[in-house]
């Protein structure tokens, strides 16, 4: 196995140029699920990952349509009695470039400059993906794989993946697998690898306030109406208590209370509170007392405020009595967390706290649960002894902040662990100018993924 496994890794030495370049030709791809506008270059990023699987030899290769951007299907089937089958996932679609003034280099040219490359989507997650593909050519083209991999492609994680969950339930029977392997992830630094072992789920809402049919004269009508701008407030003010906890009644019923594991996996981060005021450039940190920044990210649920709009807002003044407020609300949850009883709980707060001289509507636009995996899980160990491996460190498990909605939807619909990996770094620059992805680091990742394939395969074949 050894001398299959060298082959693979000077295979992939040997293509480095070429794997760049393939990955410049996908990121030249302006592929931002957002904006209807680019709906042509969406199609044009599906139909060229579906070509490149087919460069693998992959089967029952589809670019399936959706109600929103299509989902790129493949099959890398080596025997009907292989022990292990990995559904491998990514997702083509990317942010807006803008603001465009702020880019050194067109966003959609990547471009090489000293280690990095630079373009929209090199990091997040275009070079990821290129990076999973091209070490399964590397083995694919020097050895035979006696394990099936299937892959899912999508063009919506940009916009919390909408069709996703529809999708899921529909081809659940083309993408059983028995685990799957995302790789819509990254590392800490470039010295040190790192597992994502969970991540969190995400209930969004916008709530609107309302007051008056119209906006009022200030001088007219201000302290005989009750202005929706002054109550939105008081209730956001309301939502957290003198802790730093949320306030919403329930809400901390099913949270999973770390473990002194998982606590002793938090402090091996190099994320102290220091990182996070010298990266934030904050002037202090906030949050829930008796937890760390690095766990109350990673390990504990959140609300936060993402958005507010009332009244005049432009150059000036104007003495106006807003007829509505609206705020964007985010939570972020733990395992247990249900995205629908959040829901219920925030309506229920509104409920208690709203007064009736107004009336308020919420809606909710994102439900995703959060998903872990156990670090003591084989395949996990497999990928901890591979990144071992190439960086001659021991990986690093962490939690992540955010929100991947496949992750959930696999596990809760389909009862699928996932591995969340990728090699990207915390100055990327994710849907920001210059967005950048580390050319060293990426390439020890193919090196990685490379090992990790041919760990499964030990382990399979005992």
């Amino acid at each position: 196995m050894s001398e299959k496994r060298d082959k693979a890794i000077a295979y992939a030495h040997k293509n480095q140029d070429r794997f760049l370049e393939e990955l410049k030709e996908l990121v030249a791809i302006p592929s931002v699920s957002t904006e209807s506008k680019y709906q042509k270059d969406i199609q044009r990023a599906a139909d060229w990952l579906a070509k490149e699987l087919g460069n693998l030899g992959a089967k029952n290769v589809a670019v399936l349509p959706t109600a929103k951007h299509p989902m790129v299907l493949g099959e890398l089937p080596t025997t009907q009695n292989a022990a292990t089958t990995i559904l491998v996932y990514g997702h083509y679609d990317v942010q807006p470039p803008d603001p465009l003034e702020l880019w050194e280099t067109p966003p959609f040219e990547a471009t090489v400059r000293g280690e990095n490359l630079y373009g929209r989507g090199t990091s997040d997650m275009k070079g990821q993906l290129i990076a999973g593909l091209k070490a399964i050519e590397s083995i694919v083209k020097t050895d035979h794989l006696p394990i099936n991999l299937k892959f899912i492609f999508e063009g919506e994680e940009e916009i919390g993946s909408p069709s996703m969950s529809e999708f899921i339930r529909k081809h659940k029977d083309n993408l059983k697998a028995d685990l799957a392997l995302n790789l819509d992830g990254g590392i800490v630094s470039a010295d040190l690898p790192t597992i994502s072992i969970s991540v969190r789920g995400l209930a969004y809402f916008e709530l609107r306030v309302y007051g008056a049919t119209s906006d009022l004269h200030s001088g007219m009508f201000g302290g005989a109406v009750h202005n929706p701008a002054q109550v939105l407030c008081e209730l956001i003010a309301g939502m957290h208590d003198a802790q730093g906890r949320v306030a919403l009644p329930g809400f901390y019923d099913h949270v999973r209370p770390l473990s002194a594991e998982d606590r002793q996996n938090f402090a091996r981060l190099p994320t102290d509170d220091t990182y996070f005021l010298k990266t934030t450039g904050a002037p202090a940190l906030f949050g829930e007392v008796g937890y760390s920044a690095v766990e109350r990210i990673g390990g504990r649920p959140t609300l936060e405020i993402n958005g507010l709009y009332s009244g005049y807002i432009g150059e000036g003044s104007k003495t106006v009595l807003p007829a509505f407020a609206m705020a964007k609300i985010s939570c972020r949850l733990v395992p247990d967390q249900d995205p629908g009883e959040v829901h219920q709980q925030l309506r229920q707060y509104l409920q208690d706290h709203a007064p009736k001289s107004v009336r308020w509507e919420l809606g909710q636009f994102a439900g995703t649960p959060a998903s872990s995996i156990d670090p003591h899980q084989p395949q996990v160990q497999a990928l901890a002894q591979a990144m071992e491996r190439i960086w001659k460190v021991k990986p690093v498990f962490k939690r992540e902040g955010g929100s991947i909605p496949i992750i959930g939807e696999l596990q809760q619909i389909m009862g699928m662990p996932t591995i969340l990996v990728g090699f990207g770094l915390p100055d990327d620059n994710l849907h920001a100018p210059n967005e950048k992805l580390h050319l060293p680091t990426w390439r020890r990742g193919i090196d990685t993924l490379i090992h990790f394939f041919y760990n499964i395969i030990e382990a399979q074949q005992g």
